[in-house]
């Protein structure tokens, strides 16, 4: 923040604090801290099945959400002229990233899904990386067209092109998942930023035959149909369900107590990754299911509450200096209005005048009010600085 506080210095703005949120910092902080526990709840069982340490997987996720919130602070350094210039760096690293998935040695496979990078010493999901990198490019794609909602289709459909360009790489690994997650991302920051909602709606329907074709895979389709009555097949196609269901089931109100989980205990695969919500429902029962949920809501909320406070921010200001310059152009209107009483009634001020000199007559003339300047323009990428300055006191 502080070189952000410098620039705005540098280019004359006015100075403003800048302020952290605080119910959506705790929020995150909370839902970090509650990931941290069930981890360490779930992974012990697991780490005995790999003959590691039991505290294995613990560490690994702790190194990972220090790294995170490192790479937080980061970002408040890093000016964001700089990453609005980096998108189209963030969209080949994407692809890159993707690609190197197939790579022989270099990827590997997990479950029928090659969707994870050996780097030696852990693996890595390409695709948790590509979301930020998309959501980088997108927001810089977004902030140079300010005026979206009312531009052309075609600008509507270029950020959604690119990311249907992503999500069919994803379903190569397959990960149609990841690619669903990826493309509501990308349509609702396109949504966000004020696009028209029949270019929105047209884009909609269209892609509901491409959803339906990458959905017709056997297994997909059998995962789909399962959902209906998973007790149908407990033993195969609905095997994961049945036993999240029970786990659920188990923890009732109040929940089994932590640690005290069954279903962990190898009947529930991925037990510590993606069925570990399931997990929770057990050993805290539906008083841990309604906290968590309760602070996820006050996530969105406070991120949608400030991207409304940035709209305003950056509408309020270009709705006042369009209106001052048309107050100045319009010196005689503005008078008979009675806006500015001055304006219109002095002499013309030429150039080479001296404002201070006397000369003859001055005293029966009205008194000429001096020619305002107006500051210096500021460099291209200023007004993105200013809105995030104000970011922080939208909360």
């Amino acid at each position: 923040m502080g070189a952000v506080r410098r620039q705005a210095r540098r280019h004359g703005d006015p100075a403003r604090s800048v302020e952290i949120d605080g119910p959506l910092l705790l929020a995150a902080l909370a839902l970090l801290g509650v990931g941290i526990v069930m981890v360490a709840s779930t992974s012990v069982a697991v780490a005995e099945k790999y003959a590691v340490g039991e505290w294995h997987f613990l560490s690994k996720h702790v190194i990972f959400v220090v790294l995170g919130l490192l790479l937080a602070g980061g970002f408040q350094l890093v000016d964001t002229r700089w990453l609005e210039k980096s998108g189209r760096l963030c969209l080949v690293a994407s692809l890159i990233l993707l690609l190197l998935v197939f790579v022989p040695g270099l990827g590997h496979t997990v479950n029928g899904a090659q969707r994870w990078i050996n780097l030696g010493v852990t693996r890595f999901q390409a695709v948790e990386a590509v979301k930020l990198l998309m959501i980088v490019y997108v927001a810089g794609y977004l902030a140079a067209r300010p005026t979206l909602g009312n531009s052309g289709f075609t600008e509507t459909l270029k950020p959604l092109l690119v990311g249907a360009l992503i999500a069919a790489v994803l379903l190569q690994q397959p990960d149609m998942g990841s690619a669903v997650v990826l493309m509501a991302i990308i349509g609702g920051m396109v949504w966000l930023a004020g696009a028209a909602w029949k270019y929105l709606a047209l884009l909609g329907m269209s892609a509901i035959p491409l959803v339906t074709f990458a959905a017709m895979e056997p297994y997909r389709l059998r995962r789909i149909a399962i959902l209906g009555d998973p007790f149908s097949d407990p033993y195969n196609a609905g095997f994961q369900l049945v036993q999240a269901l029970i786990a659920v089931g188990r923890g009732q109100v109040t929940g089994v107590g932590l640690g005290s989980s069954v279903q962990k205990l190898f009947y529930l695969p991925e037990a510590h990754t993606d069925f570990i919500f399931a997990i929770l429902a057990e050993e805290l029962g539906l008083i841990g299911i309604l906290v968590v949920l309760a602070l996820f809501a006050v996530l969105v909320f406070r991120i949608f509450r400030t991207v409304r406070g940035l709209r305003r921010l950056r509408r309020g200001p270009v709705d006042r200096t369009a209106g001052a310059g048309q107050h100045r152009r319009q010196p005689g209107r503005a008078a008979d209005q009675g806006a500015d009483p001055a304006a219109g009634l002095g002499r013309r001020v030429e150039p080479d005048d001296d404002p201070g000199r006397a000369r003859p007559g001055d005293q029966d003339r009205p008194r000429a009010w001096p020619r305002r300047t107006r500051p210096a323009a500021p460099p291209a990428g200023v007004g993105v600085m200013r809105v995030t300055i104000l970011a922080g006191g939208t909360g």
